[in-house]
């Protein structure tokens, strides 16, 4: 069976910068699911795009489908004979397959005997399935935003011109969002507009870049990014290339270029978040630093034309950025001219949802929280009730208004510029931390009692009003709170109960449509993020679910208990110890009334149940004090010892023996071993 490179482009007018990935690599998977119900074979596929084009290139597909082998069931062999001869239904039946009775076979199944036939089923030629397979992925595209152009009703997310396809050197007959596929396409707009006629799929990238056009984003990426580098050191300063700001800006040229322009320095007496914002934001800038990682008045574009007079390109840039800057200073120092503390009142203004009031209301409740949080964690409660109730008067300011990442980040600007607490400033910007996952943690005391304050308000306030998420809707984000509030509980060591917090936080709002059952439905829905936070530290499952069956709720403690029993699980002695526990506590269940709480040493009978008696005593005086300083890793390794008389026990004794007396003995000695392992979780669930 032969192979070639199958190539398809489409080519179109310049498509938002933030869908190329995303149609180009869904265009490469519609095809490859095409080509595989196709039962065609084929080897590399290979997703390109710039603005102007989406292409696939498929490598060593095969010519045609492979032969196969056809098998059809007719009739009973009980109905497809009478008195030896063919009956209508299986004359009916050769006739179907284009044969004779006599041709036809026997089949054997499990229900009898049936009449078949078999033939070989010639595979399809690639080239005339590949139209089908092209025209569904292209209508699978997760396009936007459609549109229409022209008199035409075709729809696609911006204005198409060519279609190429070709299977090796052979143009692939077809028709697509209203065009003819060809061979032609077309290089960059300005350097190389005339048509390009394509001799082969494999010519693909070479032609193009021969017509000054990078089609693979890989490359065009790299090549972006070493030529910012580049233009950076030939200035003297260090580039700071922001991944998002790479891969969107790849996206808006074909022929990369990068240019080093400069702003007025007077700029820099605004905050550098402000520039870099408006930079990146407006222009697209890649900005640069010194060697002591101060903002220098520099920036470096990228520009889709090589030109003969690069100054005229750099000029026009330079005159583009600066009444941005001067909206930005503007910003600046017109929000300086009034303190932070006067934007209070504003916030009555703002609605933060429409059933939990106003930003005002939220700023409220929030403080009363965050100050009882100070108090647990040695903060000050008084710079936590401050800066909550500042925490959100940034958000109507002018430059946060315009540029909304920087919430926060102004905040504390703003605050510093007015005096307030370093740290009061600082927890307004720490608020928001931690953004994603692996993120930072608020530094400062102030800034851990604020941010977890807002989160508790935000999930106490919409899980009230019945808003909890559901599937992939999570419109308030509250996964991201409650993860936040795990992650600056863990790895700022606060030993706070996340059950009072809530019942703090909801007590604050007036009220709710669902506070009756609001705490343990928020309570639970945190505790089950640990199954995530499990994950990242990888944790198993099925030792979050041995922790999550006690009834712990306090965040701290419930990661050190994961932690712990994931290290007891690598011991040799984990598996039989969960087991055993398995084993008593199904033993348990069926008892019964109270379980003896003592047990009576003169009851023990066997030699194995005397030594296990003792092994609990000794391990119980060991184990208390480390369960009461959270030294779970210790005291497992202690409990870890408990194996072998455990293993004994179960070997030599008779738990449920005849003498009434007895029997209750034995299982409050197992109830005794059982409740020392459930002071860290229930490892009879590792089981599972």
């Amino acid at each position: 069976m032969a192979a070639n490179t199958f190539l398809i482009e489409l080519g179109v007018e310049e498509l938002p910068p933030s869908a190329i990935d995303t149609l180009s690599d869904a265009l490469a998977d519609g095809i490859r699911r095409g080509l595989s119900e196709a039962e065609i074979a084929f080897g590399d596929i290979r997703a390109y795009a710039t603005p102007r084009r989406l292409a696939v290139q498929v490598m060593e597909l095969a010519d045609k489908q492979p032969d196969r082998e056809v098998e059809r069931r007719g009739p009973a062999l009980a109905a497809a004979y009478k008195d030896g001869q063919p009956t209508k239904a299986a004359d009916g039946f050769a006739r179907s397959c284009g044969v004779e009775v006599v041709d036809l076979i026997h089949l054997e199944t499990d229900k009898g005997t049936w009449l078949g036939y078999r033939e070989q089923q010639q595979g399809e030629a690639t080239t005339r399935l590949l139209p089908a397979i092209v025209d569904k992925a292209i209508a699978a595209l997760p396009v936007p935003k459609n549109m229409r152009w022209g008199a035409s009703r075709i729809e696609f997310s911006r204005p198409v011109h060519w279609l190429v396809m070709l299977y090796g050197s052979e143009v692939v007959a077809a028709q697509a969002l209203g065009l003819t596929s060809g061979r032609t396409t077309r290089g960059h707009r300005f350097h190389a507009p005339e048509t390009i006629e394509l001799a082969h799929a494999n010519d693909y990238l070479a032609t193009l870049e021969q017509a000054w056009v990078l089609a693979d984003r890989d490359r065009r990426r790299e090549r972006i990014r070493e030529q910012v580098l580049a233009e950076a050191e030939v200035q003297d300063a260090q580039a700071v290339i922001d991944e998002a700001l790479l891969i969107e800006v790849s996206g808006l040229v074909e022929w990369p270029v990068a240019l080093a322009g400069s702003f007025d320095e007077r700029f820099l007496e605004v905050p550098a978040e402000c520039l870099i914002s408006s930079m990146k934001a407006n222009q697209k800038y890649f900005h640069l630093l010194d060697d002591q990682g101060r903002l220098k008045p520099q920036f470096i574009t990228i520009s889709n034309i090589d030109s003969q007079d690069p100054q005229q390109v750099i000029e026009g840039n330079e005159k583009v950025i600066r009444p941005r800057l001067a909206d930005a200073a503007f910003f600046y120092d017109t929000d300086r001219k009034q303190p932070l503390a006067a934007r209070i009142p504003g916030l009555a203004n703002v609605v933060f949802q429409q059933q939990l009031g106003t930003l005002a209301d939220k700023a409220h409740r929030s403080a009363a929280v965050a100050a009882f949080i100070a108090g647990r964690i040695n903060g000050d409660v008084a710079q936590a009730r401050r800066a909550a109730e500042l925490a959100k008067c940034d958000l109507v300011t002018e430059m946060v208004l315009e540029f909304p990442e920087l919430q926060g980040i102004m905040g504390r600007y703003y605050a510093t510029h007015d005096g307030e607490p370093a740290e009061v400033a600082q927890a307004l910007e720490e608020q928001y931390l931690p953004r994603f996952a692996g993120d930072e943690i608020p530094a400062c005391r102030t800034g851990q009692a604020l941010a977890l304050a807002d989160r508790l308000d935000t999930l106490t306030g919409i899980f009230g009003i019945g808003q909890r998420p559901s599937g992939t809707k999570d419109p308030f984000a509250l996964r991201r709170a409650a993860i936040g509030v795990l992650n600056i509980m863990i790895k700022g060591e606060l030993d706070l109960d996340l059950r009072e917090l809530l019942e703090l936080a909801a007590a604050q709002h007036q009220e709710l449509p669902y506070a009756e059952t609001l705490v343990d439905e928020v309570l639970g829905y945190m505790l089950d993020r640990f199954r995530a936070w499990g994950q990242d530290e990888g944790i198993p499952a099925e030792v979050y679910l041995a922790v999550r069956a006690r009834p712990v709720t306090k965040p701290l403690d419930f990661a050190r208990r994961m932690r712990a029993v994931h290290v007891f699980t690598q011991r040799d002695e984990a598996a039989a110890l969960a087991a055993a526990n398995k084993r008593v506590s199904n033993i348990l269940a069926k008892q019964a009334g109270e379980l003896g709480g003592q047990v009576d040493a003169a009851l023990l009978q066997e030699a194995a149940e005397r030594t296990l008696h003792e092994a609990v005593s000794t391990s119980r005086e060991r184990v208390l004090p480390l369960f009461a300083e959270g030294r779970y890793r210790e005291a497992l390794d202690v409990l870890a010892g408990l194996r072998t008389p455990v293993d004994a026990f179960f070997d030599d004794v008779m738990v449920m023996a005849d003498d009434d007396a007895v029997r209750r003995n034995r299982l409050a000695l197992l109830a005794g071993l059982q409740a020392l392992f459930l002071e860290v979780a229930d490892i009879a669930l590792l089981q599972q």
